[in-house]
Formats: structure tokens, C-alpha cells, sequence
């Protein structure tokens, strides 16, 4: 038996197909993992993901803390509640996590990172931490509803506005990667599907409310497996799959998430950057699309006219109707590959990660 969020009563009641997810019993589908990544498509969807890690950062040297902590530097966030995403390194240069990072207040900052490291990025952040005299607050208590698509803004305004005292334009007005504290709840206009909507913190007696007031107003329970066929056309890395500690943020297509100026901030794993950048790049991560008939899995083998590369993630685009994968190959490599299926090699298109937003294909297919 796992961890349960909040809302897990909730799910099992709704007849979800519950699935062990990095040690939580999380809802995989609640009938049909198609007609959930369609209706986040085109209307609205929820996921319920308070098993992700919401930690506050509170002292005087948090932000000084947080330049050396992270790969991105928080010096670029000027106004309250601004979002920032960030790898977080190791001494060698490979990725711990990744993470959003909120700037709150000057001696105040809030970092989501993932439910399957949090145990690892809880050690590592508190290791860090030990000379910045930095207070960790894990915020282990609240729940945390993603509510994703073209409608899903609108519909959650109003059912948040039922629950709490809120300015009902001041939310409908925030900016894409900007989070809104009000006490009682946190509200972020961001999301992994590729699509608009909020990510909001809140008790999680408030969240049982919020989510039945989103079912009643048409916002459709959504599992994992869509949104990681939602993620995977958006063309946003799976930690895990295509970002690892043995790999560089250089070859994981994340290089704009690395600030090297100003030269003089110092963070974890900048040298063997610098080193990978001065001795040149052999690698990088682009996106797959499948010409034959077949479903691109991670670990498969890509051959180019360069060399094999390897699937780091794969599966089947609801979307598209092909397969599309993400594939670290050589980096000369363009234009068209093979990849190794059943012993077969198929053609595949190389192109950039990401393959549909705002539900609209990016892509010639």
C-alpha cells in the first residue's frame, strides 16, 4: 500500500485504475486515458498532483541560497509571485531535478518539484542549505490541483470564487508563469500539458470542495497516463526518462534554462558545464516522428547516418495519430533516422520537441 494525496478517496470512488507512481497509489485513468487527454485538449481537465513537493524557502540569504543552488538564477525574478524554471545540479553537472522556483518576498521563495525525488531533493536542499542559514518548510499538508485546457481557466475562477473571497479579475489577469499567494491557496498559472490553466496549493479539505465543483462544472478527472501523452506532445522533459544525474542539461535540450551570466555567480555543477561547452557538444535531444506504422518506446535504439542514439521517451500521439518520440542522437544528425522496433528498422522524422500546443499541431505531419 502507498502514499495517498487528499484526494485519493475521491478517485477510488469515481472508479479510477489506481497504479503505484514512485511509491503514491495515483489514479492512471479513470476509464479512458484517450478521451481524457482529448477533453484537456479541447475543453478542460483536472489531475490531481499533491504528490508533488511544495517547499518554501524563508531567511535573508534565501536568494543568495538559491543562485547557487540552481542552474537558472533567480536575480531575474523582479516581481512578486514571478515563475522561474530550473535545473537542479549536481557537482558533476547532471540533473537532480527539475523545478519551478516562485519569488514570494525577498527573504521568501517557493519551489514545486517532482513527487518521485522528493525524498532525494529534500536531502539535497537541506544539505545545501547548511551555510545560508535557510528555514526549509516542506508543505506536506496541502493538496495541489492542476487544471488544464482551453476552458479550464474560466471554469476554475468561477468554482474557486465559491469556495474563497477572491478577486475574480485580479486571477483571470495573471500572466503565463506567474503564481498568486493568497493565504489560503496558491494559485500558478502554469502546467505541464501544453495547454493554459493554473496549478493551485490549497488545504485538503478546500481540495475534496474545489474538485467536486469542478467535476459538477464539466471539468473532466484526468490520470497519468494522459498527461504523459499531453507532456510528451508539448514537448516537456520527463525526469527520469529524458533528464538524469548522469546526463547534462546540454544534451537534455535545456541549455536556455542555464544562466552563465553574470560570470561571476558561482552554482552547482557550472565548471564541468563551462568544460562540456568549451570542448563542444556531441549530443542533443530532439523530437521523433514515426513515418511507418509502430509505437517508439524509450531505450530503442535510433540509428543515423553519425551514429545510434537512443528513445528517451515514446508512445503514441493522441493528437497526431503517429508516434512521437524524444531521442538523444548525435548531434550532427537531421533530417530523417531509423529506429529499431521489433527488429525492424522504421523511418522517422528528426525535428524539434515539441509537437502541439494549444491544442494545435507544431509540426508538418
Amino acid at each position: 500500500m502507498g502514499l495517498k494525496t487528499p484526494l485519493y478517496d475521491v478517485h477510488v470512488a469515481a472508479d479510477a485504475k489506481i497504479v503505484d507512481f514512485g511509491g503514491w497509489d495515483m489514479p492512471l485513468h479513470y476509464g479512458s486515458q484517450m478521451d481524457e487527454h482529448h477533453f484537456v485538449r479541447q475543453h478542460a481537465g483536472m489531475f490531481d498532483v499533491s504528490h508533488m513537493t511544495v517547499v518554501d524557502l524563508h531567511g535573508e540569504r534565501t536568494k543568495e541560497f538559491l543562485q547557487y543552488l540552481l542552474a537558472n538564477d533567480v536575480a531575474k525574478l523582479k516581481t512578486k509571485g514571478k515563475a522561474l524554471y530550473s535545473c537542479m545540479l549536481n557537482e558533476a553537472g547532471g540533473v537532480i531535478d527539475d523545478l519551478i522556483c516562485y519569488y514570494l518576498q525577498d527573504d521568501f521563495y517557493r519551489l514545486v518539484v517532482n513527487a518521485s525525488t522528493r525524498d532525494k531533493d529534500i536531502a539535497w536542499i537541506s544539505k545545501q542549505a547548511q551555510d545560508f542559514e535557510v528555514l526549509l518548510i516542506e508543505r506536506d499538508e496541502a493538496a495541489m490541483i492542476a487544471v488544464q485546457g482551453p476552458q479550464s481557466r474560466a471554469l476554475a475562477v468561477d468554482c474557486l470564487t465559491k469556495l474563497f473571497d477572491l478577486d475574480k479579475e485580479k486571477i483571470l489577469a495573471m500572466s503565463p508563469f506567474n503564481g498568486l499567494d493568497e493565504d489560503e491557496l496558491f494559485i500558478a498559472r502554469t502546467g505541464y500539458t501544453g495547454e493554459d490553466g493554473f496549478e493551485i496549493v490549497l488545504d485538503p479539505d478546500k481540495a475534496i470542495e474545489l474538485w467536486n465543483l469542478l467535476v459538477d462544472a464539466d471539468v473532466h478527472p484526468c490520470g497519468l497516463g494522459a498527461r504523459d501523452t499531453l507532456r510528451l506532445e508539448a514537448g516537456m522533459n520527463l525526469y527520469g526518462n529524458d533528464m538524469t544525474e548522469a546526463t547534462s542539461p546540454l544534451i537534455s535540450a535545456l541549455s536556455w534554462t542555464i544562466a552563465f551570466e553574470p560570470e561571476t555567480r558561482d552554482f552547482i555543477g557550472r565548471a564541468p558545464l563551462v568544460k562540456q561547452k568549451a570542448e563542444g557538444i556531441n549530443e542533443k535531444l530532439v523530437g521523433l516522428l514515426l513515418e511507418g506504422r509502430g509505437v517508439m518506446r524509450s531505450h530503442q535504439r535510433v540509428v543515423t547516418e553519425f551514429g545510434d542514439g537512443e528513445i528517451t521517451s515514446g508512445g503514441f500521439s493522441p493528437t497526431l495519430q503517429r508516434s512521437i518520440a524524444y531521442a538523444r542522437i548525435p548531434k550532427p544528425a537531421k533530417g530523417v533516422c531509423q529506429v529499431e522496433i521489433r527488429n525492424k528498422l522504421i523511418d522517422a522524422k528528426i525535428g524539434k520537441l515539441s509537437f502541439v500546443r494549444h491544442g494545435k499541431p507544431v509540426i508538418d505531419i
